[in-house]
């Protein structure tokens, strides 16, 4: 039978397995940082509505330029952005597959700092650009200094900040990113899917756009609008960013359902949004009874919480499943994370855990 190693494989992915988390049929499941509130009837409604509209029309290719959703998502965060700022793609995953493969590629380099988002490393690979894994300190902080110094010694073509960061939830300092842009001569990618979730005064990277033009600030409306179905994610930056996007990006890469949908998502999104506060009560509970129980934790920003398990991760994974909830193992020797979910969930977690 003819397997993956008998083709002309590149040879950088031979030995590579496919990123992904389990998806487990279990009566809780908090692994994948989805938002566990399902669409209030009225959005729902609403998006059957603009799906509909949309259905008699497939035989027409969609807006390849999405203008009106980029609309729309300028007017949603703000900051003096306009259509010219935004770029949407299927997933803040593939809005940052298209800043590599303009900005990076074949003898070009992107650096992060981990633990981060497993997934900054595939994309770079799968672009052909190398990818360079500094790393945080020993409590997951990044210093300013530490950033400029690895900066200086690599001199990447791409920088990928996380803010809050994935899997640790902890938002950086400002004085970070400016660190960051002041040092790198090429781009510089402020990865904020969480930004919802941040604590009362954690700034956004959005701020600093005005006066830097190499800095992206990418999001997604997988997690705090509960949409993680419907695959939108986008970016705000220069409008040149934009120009140079347009160059890798696929024909009519977002299909018409899928952007009659997001705008019927952002029309209603203080229903959707709603659910936000609710989140960060149960991350903040799942800190603080934690760290009652004498658990080591990470500080979160995110709608998900790190914790060390002292021992095993795996075993203490797998006792969860058996007890039907599911999180996720994030190959971090000694530490689990956990999505903050309903009160209901959280109280399933926090039993199975004890």
């Amino acid at each position: 039978m003819t397997t993956i190693d008998d083709l002309p494989i590149r040879d950088d992915l031979r030995g590579q397995t496919p990123y992904g988390a389990p998806q487990l049929d279990v009566p809780v499941r908090l692994n994948t940082n989805e938002n566990s509130y399902e669409l209030p009837g009225e959005v729902a409604d609403a998006i059957v509505k603009a799906v509909a509209a949309e259905v008699k029309d497939l035989n027409r290719y969609p807006d390849r330029d999405a203008v009106a959703l980029r609309a729309d998502l300028a007017d949603y965060l703000g900051h003096g952005l306009t259509t010219a700022n935004l770029w949407a793609a299927n997933g803040s995953n593939e809005v940052q597959q298209q800043l590599l493969q303009a900005f990076g590629g074949p003898g070009r380099s992107a650096i992060g700092f981990g633990p981060s988002y497993s997934m900054h490393p595939l994309l770079a690979q799968g672009a052909g650009t190398r990818w360079i894994g500094a790393l945080r300190d020993a409590d997951f902080g990044l210093a300013p200094g530490a950033a400029r110094d690895e900066i200086e010694r690599h001199d990447p073509d791409l920088v990928f900040l996380c803010s809050p960061n994935n899997p640790t939830g902890t938002a950086l300092d400002p004085e970070v990113v400016t660190a960051v842009l002041d040092t790198a001569r090429g781009m510089v990618v402020v990865d904020e899917a969480y930004a919802e979730f941040a604590r009362e005064g954690t700034p956004s990277a959005l701020a600093l756009l005005p006066e830097h033009p190499r800095l992206v600030v990418t999001r997604t409306m997988s997690k705090a609008f509960g949409f993680a179905g419907g695959r939108l994610g986008y970016f705000a930056a220069h409008p040149a960013v934009v120009d140079a996007v347009q160059l890798v990006r696929l024909p009519y890469h977002l299909s018409s359902l899928t952007q009659a949908a997001a705008r019927a998502a952002i029309a209603h999104r203080a229903a959707l949004l709603a659910t936000v506060e609710a989140i960060k009560q149960q991350r903040d509970r799942i800190v603080g009874t934690l760290r009652e129980r004498g658990y080591r934790v990470a500080d979160s920003d995110a709608n998900f919480v790190l914790f060390e398990v002292g021992g095993d991760q795996k075993v203490v994974w797998q006792r969860l499943l058996d007890r039907g909830v599911l999180i996720r193992d994030v190959g971090l020797p000694g530490w689990l994370r956990v999505t903050a979910g309903t009160p209901e969930e959280t109280d399933a977690f926090l039993e199975g855990l004890r």
